[in-house]
C-alpha cells in the first residue's frame, strides 16, 4: 500500500481525472461536482489528496467480486483501450489466445495483481514504460517478459503468478 503523504505523480493526476470524466458521464457526479474536483485533482501534491476525490467513485459500494476480473477463453479475448483495471485479474486462456493491453488503461490501483494460465491459447499483456512488472511465480518454459524498462515513481505494479503447461505467456510494451 502506497503511503498516502507520498508525493503523487503526473501519471496518477492523469488517471483520477480520467475516472472523474467518465463519472460525471455516467451520471455519478454533476458538473459542477466535476469542476471543483478537477480543480482539487490538479492541484493535489500527495496520494491521499487524490485518493480522497475518488473514494466514493472507485471503492465505495463495490464488493470484492466487483474489484475481480475473470477472463475464461474458449475462442479469443482482447481486452484494450480504455477500460478500467481491477486489483486482481485472472486470465485462462483455454483454447483461444486473450490479449490484455493497459497502454490506455485507467489505473487506480497501486498493485494489480494477475494470475495467468495458457493451456492451449497464448497469453499477450501489453504493459506501458513506466509500470512495474514482477514475476512472483512462473511455472511455465515458455515465459518471455520484455516488460524490462525502469519503473517509474508511484507507477502501478503488475504483480504476476505464472502457470503454462504448453502455450505462451508473453509481456511486452506497446510498440
Amino acid at each position: 500500500m502506497t503511503d498516502p503523504t507520498a508525493r503523487a505523480a503526473h501519471a496518477d493526476r492523469d488517471a483520477v481525472i480520467e475516472l472523474l470524466r467518465v463519472a460525471a458521464g455516467e451520471g455519478r457526479i454533476d458538473l459542477a461536482e466535476l469542476d471543483e474536483r478537477l480543480e482539487r485533482a490538479h492541484a493535489a501534491k500527495t496520494y491521499g489528496e487524490l485518493d480522497g476525490l475518488v473514494a466514493d467513485l472507485a471503492g465505495a459500494g463495490r464488493t470484492a467480486e466487483e474489484q475481480h476480473m475473470v477472463l475464461r477463453s474458449p475462442s479469443g479475448i482482447r481486452q484494450a483501450g480504455r477500460w478500467t483495471v481491477p486489483r486482481r485479474i485472472t486470465a485462462h486462456a483455454h483454447s483461444g489466445g486473450i490479449r490484455l493491453d493497459f497502454s490506455e488503461a485507467v489505473c487506480l490501483h497501486r498493485e494489480v495483481a494477475l494470475e495467468a494460465r495458457a493451456d492451449y491459447g497464448a497469453i499477450v499483456l501489453t504493459v506501458p514504460r513506466g509500470w512495474s512488472v514482477v514475476v512472483e511465480e512462473a511455472s511455465t518454459i515458455r515465459f518471455k517478459n520484455q516488460a524490462d524498462a525502469p519503473a517509474d515513481p508511484g507507477a502501478p505494479t503488475l504483480r504476476i503468478v505464472a502457470e503454462s503447461p504448453y502455450s505462451p505467456i508473453k509481456i511486452r510494451h506497446p510498440r
